[in-house]
């Protein structure tokens, strides 16, 4: 048996649906353990072009079975909208290949408007929010504050669970923000539109997951954002509100006595970064702006322009590390041909010295990027499916990188298709 943990080694946006869409077909169950609808996953194949922020990304592989493990962030309103647009263009979501964990806490109305009313308090300390309701959400998970989807199942303790709950969140909204408090019956309303559509996917995943372990099922555990992005390893403040490094995988999931064979960490070959806080290796100006064009580099979510740069070897040894990676997948290697020399951030600049160690993130923002480059190779490498196809510049750019980071990349991406892949 092998499972398998895909996660992002820089702050997100590395590419990280289209490696689950592409290895998928060596797996049986697809588990989403962490996060919720504040970032995005995009996936192209012959089905077309996808950009999933809930739905896990073996939703397109026949067979397989997705799972929104106990950590995720389940918001009715945004995955029913989803599941409906991944249904429109043929693509079958039902109970047997989508399965909700009854253990999974549900984002109720008010996360997504107490999320904005506290950006808008922030205002130029903002955290860089998507809006999304995640930050209050895992606030209430830990203080014990939210409803599980299971309760779903059964409405009167539903219905009572959130009366309590109501209460004492009209607080918080009159007191702190001077929002206009919510009722029970737009609660029940709001159950009687998302909630119910949901119920049937709910069910008891921990089960279901055990007993796949028991038959020798393959699980791929599939994570939102990346290691600079996680609560406790991030650049803190300004990290996303739960655990994305693959050690919460087996929590997360709601199969703590999962082993994960393999951790494929995904690396684009420059920098992107969606949100605010400190990012050393940032372009601006025309030079940025050509690398976003060329990336296509804005947030699936959000539609935000991303804030790009040359790959930052620091930040990803670090991410690397985080993870405990032990393959890489380097992607959009394509989009940097058109540059006659790649840039490489190989090391920081702090306090009058270099180094190649990653911050504490009280002290990030004064770091400095040391760039050095190496040559590009000026040509189209987007139909390349066999390594030594690559010209040699472009060899030498994914094996510099592979040294520097200690972790072998055995997957170069050339494209957003699912088959514009080279094998190492």
């Amino acid at each position: 048996m092998s499972n398998c943990a895909i996660v992002g080694i820089n702050w997100g946006d590395e590419g990280k649906g289209r490696m689950v869409d592409l290895l998928t077909q060596n797996y049986d169950v697809v588990v989403r353990y962490q996060g919720g609808g504040n970032a995005g996953h995009t996936v192209m194949n012959e089905q077309g072009k996808f950009a999933l922020h809930l739905l896990p990304s073996g939703i397109f592989r026949q067979g397989v079975v997705n799972i929104l493990g106990n950590g995720v962030a389940v918001d009715c309103e945004s995955l029913w909208t989803e599941m409906q647009d991944v249904i429109a263009k043929g693509v079958p979501v039902t109970p047997e290949n989508l399965k909700i964990s009854d253990r999974a806490s549900l984002l109720l109305p008010w996360h997504r408007e107490l999320d904005s009313l506290e950006e808008q308090r922030l205002a130029d300390k903002k955290y860089g929010s998507t809006k999304q309701g995640i930050a209050p959400f895992y606030s209430d998970k830990y203080q014990k504050k939210t409803v599980m989807a299971g309760e779903l199942l059964y409405p009167e303790k539903l219905w009572e669970h959130l009366e309590g709950i109501l209460e004492w969140k009209n607080l918080t909204l009159e007191k702190v923000y001077g929002a206009t408090p919510y009722t029970m019956d737009s609660l029940r309303a709001w159950v009687a539109d998302f909630g119910e559509k949901i119920k049937p996917f709910i069910c008891d995943t921990g089960a279901f997951l055990r007993a796949a372990q028991a038959g020798g099922k393959k699980i791929l555990f599939e994570a939102q954002l990346g290691s600079l992005r996680d609560l406790d390893y991030g650049i803190y403040p300004y990290t996303t509100s739960s655990n994305a490094i693959a050690a919460y995988a087996p929590v997360g999931s709601g199969l703590p006595s999962a082993k994960i064979d393999e951790i494929v960490g995904v690396v684009k070959a420059y920098s992107s970064c969606v949100g605010e806080g400190p990012f050393t290796c940032e372009w601006f100006g025309e030079k940025a702006d050509r690398l976003r064009e060329a990336g296509s580099e804005y947030g699936a979510k959000t539609g935000r322009p991303r804030r790009v740069g040359p790959i930052d070897l620091v930040a990803t040894r670090y991410g690397v590390e985080c993870q405990g990676a032990t393959n890489i997948a380097l992607t959009k290697l394509d989009v940097l041909s058109y540059m006659d020399e790649i840039p490489v951030c190989a090391r920081y600049e702090l306090n009058g010295e270099q180094t190649d160690r990653f911050p504490f993130p009280a002290v990030l923002p004064e770091a400095r990027p040391v760039e050095i480059t190496m040559p590009g190779w000026k040509c189209d490498i987007s139909g390349v499916r066999k390594w030594e196809d690559l010209p040699e510049a472009a060899r030498n750019y994914v094996e510099y990188i592979e040294k520097s980071i200690g972790c072998r990349i055995g997957y170069v991406s050339v494209g957003p298709e699912r088959e514009a892949i080279i094998l190492r």
